[in-house]
């Protein structure tokens, strides 16, 4: 999933304001540990509609974004 970068760059969490990060086709909250898909193009950011990440799946979407 390809976002536009400039879109990207303004997105942030609903929840903490903080920037997300675009891994695995979704936006990632390393923070809160949660994950937003995107729906045809379209991010859901909705705290209610969020995925809980374990600690091992956010150091794999960490990884995987290249974040540290």
């Amino acid at each position: 999933m390809v976002l536009d970068p400039d879109l990207l760059a303004i997105l942030v969490c609903p929840e903490d304001r903080g920037p997300l990060l675009l891994v695995d086709g979704a936006l990632y909250n390393p923070r809160l540990h949660r994950k937003y898909r995107i729906d045809d193009g379209i991010p859901v950011l909705l705290v209610d509609e969020a995925i809980a990440v374990d600690d091992d799946e956010h150091r794999r979407l960490v990884a995987a974004a290249g974040q540290s």
